[in-house]
């Protein structure tokens, strides 16, 4: 995916959507299309930020940008989270390739984020800025024997470059370096991080060519997705970006890489996402089952088995990426995203209910069953139990999908519910596991009834967004997807979504959400699928194209949400949901045609 722009930063801020990634399983970093890297959180996703300038234009950076006036043409390598930006001046052109490293055995001891800078043509100056600092950690440099040293926090780090590499200021808080490329040169530059561990220095040379081996990894594992169809490109992308969000320690999943991105420029609901819900994991587990990938699903099930088998009875909404409660939410005292603050680290769903969680885990179990898996003991008991659990649950209130304050009788939680019981009857019927099969059908076909009675408009021919009221809800739009179809009652909720929600292919949560946040990007892809589901696949084909012009060039990387006035980008990003939607949408046109 090929990008070619001119940069511009207004009041220090670049435009959310000319920001790639670069990740390594356990960290994101984001790239800014003028090569300056804002944001990193390491050594993990949920850490404090060690460059934070999408929150603070005075914050932390890692830069390296021309010194003249420039033009930049962009892409990841082929099938590869490695990025590949060049710069074109009047005197020159250079190439800066990016990655955040890994190793022969997978993901190394330390944190390496390499920058390696090529002359192409010409000669191309640039200045190099490395400034970790951010509202959270003392910064503290030293000289050490063996290299010149910043404690940052608990964290040690050091700066590695050659001496092609001009310093001209080296403080606690700051390194000022620049460097000039001629055709047919190179140099790289790396920052490491290590979390209280001896901190590795290796040779500038093999940090250069773990680039390189960076890239073969991510190549090789793209090869292995399971689809040739009209928008491969699209799809390995897209499923490259999602893959940043797997936390390879424990197999979590991380809703985004970033907190505190707002959903409205100025607005208040700037949220914390670098945590793992049990509704974005399960969605994510299934997408990328559905992409033909297996360690990653099977490594992500296991973590969520395990989560809520030690934290139960009753599952959270969110997790910690390593399995502990989330924090309770507060504010940093930085400007925010274009002045939007408050933001916030931590997550107030913590403590919420979504009943949705029962028909996501379950579906997802009874996926792994039918792709012919075999669910473990404590899987095949905790299932059993979630089941048991939703018997008596389903009529209680809860904040619903989107994590609402007003605890309703959400219909999407209430079909989720259905969904749960509708598994898993199936389950124990097919012998992966214990329990009265029929109790938990007969069940679900009550739940189906009074949804029926009481979440259907006659007015808008529409479920709604919950009982009592005439509100609509785009999520619906996904449960074409899990067959609750019936007397076409999910394609008239469809064409009543369209008309109050939508704005082309693109699409709000929920009535009234326009007033305060952009469309969803999730909720867009949604659409997408309930053309497909419902047997239009032409039509989702053709919403899908318009969809995916209306994404933008943004190398990949989705927004949560996009303003559909000027196609800005907003809230959190690289944001899993809307990844693992526009993955099922590719993959429901491929499945129903």
């Amino acid at each position: 995916m090929l990008g070619t722009l001119v940069p511009v930063r207004i009041d220090g801020y670049l435009p959310l959507e000319h920001y790639a990634a670069v990740g390594d399983g356990r960290s994101v970093a984001l790239v800014g299309a003028d090569g300056a890297i804002d944001w990193w959180c390491a050594p993990d996703m949920d850490c404090p930020p060690l460059f934070n300038r999408l929150h603070d234009p005075a914050g932390g950076q890692f830069t390296i940008t021309p010194t003249a006036e420039f033009h930049i043409e962009r892409q990841y390598r082929q099938d590869s989270n490695v990025l590949e930006t060049i710069f074109i001046t009047d005197t020159g052109s250079a190439r800066l390739t990016e990655s955040l490293n890994s190793g022969v055995a997978g993901r190394l001891p330390w944190c390496e984020l390499a920058r390696r800078i090529e002359g192409l043509r010409g000669s191309v100056e640039f200045k190099i800025t490395l400034e970790p600092t951010c509202a959270e950690r003392q910064v503290r440099r030293a000289d050490h024997p063996n290299a010149a040293i910043r404690y940052i926090g608990d964290l040690t780090t050091t700066f590695c470059h050659d001496d092609k590499v001009g310093i001209i200021v080296d403080e606690d808080q700051r390194t000022l370096a620049c460097h000039t490329t001629s055709a047919g040169s190179s140099t790289c530059v790396a920052f490491l991080v290590a979390d209280q561990a001896p901190l590795a220095i290796p040779n500038l040379k093999d940090i250069d060519r773990r680039i390189d081996l960076s890239d073969d990894e991510w190549r090789r594992w793209s090869s292995e997705l399971a689809y040739d169809g009209p928008f491969k490109g699209d799809l390995v992308r897209c499923a490259l970006s999602l893959k940043f969000l797997v936390y390879s320690k424990t197999g979590a999943i991380a809703a985004a890489a970033t907190s505190g991105l707002p959903e409205r420029f100025g607005g208040v609901k700037n949220y914390d996402y670098r945590y793992a819900w049990v509704r974005d994991a399960a969605y994510t587990i299934k997408a990328l089952l559905r992409a033909g990938s297996l360690e990653e699903p099977i490594g992500a099930f296991g973590w969520l088995v395990r989560t809520i088998s030690d934290d139960g009875p009753v599952p959270k909404v969110v997790y910690t990426l390593t399995g502990e409660a989330v924090p309770d939410e507060r504010t940093v005292a930085v400007p925010g995203y274009k002045a939007s603050s408050p933001v916030r680290v931590g997550n107030r769903a913590r403590t919420q209910t979504q009943l949705s969680c029962y028909g996501d885990v379950l579906e997802t179990a009874a996926l792994f069953a039918k792709c012919g898996h075999v669910l473990d003991p404590q899987a095949a008991g905790l299932m059993a139990g979630l089941a048991d659990q939703c018997l008596t649950r389903w009529r209680e209130q809860d904040c619903g999908i989107w994590e609402l304050e007003d605890q309703q009788h959400y219909t999407f939680s209430k079909i989720g519910c259905w969904l749960a019981l509708k598994n898993a009857a199936w389950l124990a019927r097919e012998g992966h596991i214990r329990g009265d099969a029929d109790r938990w059908l007969g069940v679900s076909d009550q739940i189906r009834k009074w949804i029926d009675e009481n979440c259907w408009s006659s007015e808008k021919q529409a479920y709604t967004f919950f009982a009592g009221t005439d509100r609509l809800d785009a999520a619906l739009l996904l449960t074409t997807r899990f067959g609750f179809e019936h007397d076409d009652r999910l394609k008239s909720t469809r064409a009543a979504i369209e008309r109050e929600l939508a704005v082309g292919p693109l699409v709000y949560r929920y009535s009234g959400a326009a007033k305060e946040e952009g469309t969803f990007v999730a909720c867009s892809c949604w659409l997408v699928e309930a053309y497909a589901f419902l047997g239009e696949v032409d039509h989702a084909e053709q919403l899908l194209k318009r969809l995916l012009e209306r994404l933008g060039n943004n190398f990949g990387i989705l927004n949560e949400e996009i303003d559909p006035a000027t196609g800005s980008g907003l809230g959190n990003l690289p944001q899993g949901l809307s990844h693992l939607a526009l993955l099922h949408a590719i993959y429901s046109i491929e499945e129903n045609r």
